[in-house]
């Protein structure tokens, strides 16, 4: 039996890569038409955005309030829970006194997530969501409503700073390595690091965003030709429809010089002719592209690149 020859073993190679190339393209396509995705767009987009173009609060849509108000809700009942069902631990901090006070913020959170849950149902039935209450709080239009947000954010305020002054506390008592008595308070030693882990993860939620949309999105739109930020707005081609489009390998005419004149000798994305075998494929409106040229151009919008007829 005959060994394969490299020109075999190579074109093997290319195909793998090309089966892996585009797993990882479609694969980046579904996560980037994530509801998930597109949240977190959403909010680094409202808090480094322009004040004309923040739209509305995502952290007062009804998904986001419900999962605060579950988080909220499971931290009181675990702490209730541990602080009650260790009666005899005694820690050499008043961590009881620390866990205390952590769940009266959070009882006070409660009136806030209505308020806000309130606030954002009332201006989007107004029609211009959290831009309406933003106007009638600077013209004035709206004594009640003005003061009423002014009072609510000062309260949100106080109590972040709160909870920011009680995570340094936290780790102060429960970190002080000269005292030692993780022993003699395992179960309120164990829910304080729970909650100051928790707590360090929101705060540090913002540099993980900033990771996330500013250093990973960019690195794999480089490395895979792919704009996902553009793609996540909801605009490009779905899978189903790039392969309802005809595909085929291009043929170049015996005995016919190529017209340099006319747009189907050479690809308009890539300005590259086309040579012979290299997959082509043709949109709705006639016009023919490189296969990886044009699906990359679709997944971001779904229009052609010449004339911009929407696919169906």
């Amino acid at each position: 039996m005959r060994p394969p020859s490299s020109s075999s073993s190579s074109s093997a190679a290319g195909g793998g890569g090309g089966r892996v190339s585009a797993f990882t393209m479609r694969a980046v396509a579904r996560m980037s038409r994530a509801r998930w995705f597109i949240f977190l767009r959403r909010v680094y987009q409202y808090q480094n955005g322009p004040r004309s173009d923040l739209g509305s609060n995502p952290f007062n849509s009804p998904g986001w309030l419900a999962l605060e108000l579950g988080i909220i809700v499971a931290q009181m009942v675990l702490t209730a829970a541990v602080v009650a069902t260790s009666p005899s631990e005694r820690p050499a901090w008043p961590l009881r006194l620390w866990v205390a006070a952590y769940n009266v913020g959070n009882v006070l959170s409660l009136p806030l997530l209505y308020w806000r849950r309130r606030h954002s149902s009332a201006a989007a039935a107004a029609g211009r969501g959290d831009a309406l209450s933003d106007d009638l709080e600077m013209r004035g239009a709206s004594d009640p409503l003005r003061s009423s947000s002014f009072l609510m954010n000062k309260a949100r305020a106080f109590l972040e700073l709160f909870f920011a002054m009680w995570f340094v506390m936290g780790n102060v008592w429960v970190f002080d390595a000269r005292l030692g008595s993780l022993h003699r308070a395992p179960r309120l030693y164990a829910l304080c690091i729970g909650l100051l882990a928790w707590n360090a993860v929101v705060y540090s939620l913002p540099f993980l965003l900033f990771l996330l949309l500013c250093c990973f999105v960019p690195m794999v739109g480089y490395a895979l030709g792919y704009n996902m930020n553009s793609a996540s707005a909801g605009r490009g081609a779905s899978d189903e429809q790039l392969a309802a489009l005809p595909r085929w390998r291009f043929k170049e005419p015996p005995d016919v010089p190529r017209d340099r004149d006319h747009d189907d000798q050479d690809c308009c994305i890539c300005l590259a002719p086309y040579r012979e075998k290299e997959e082509v494929r043709e949109l709705p409106c006639t016009h023919m592209f490189h296969l990886k040229c044009v699906d990359r151009w679709l997944r971001i919008i779904s229009s052609c690149p010449l004339c911009k007829q929407e696919l169906k």
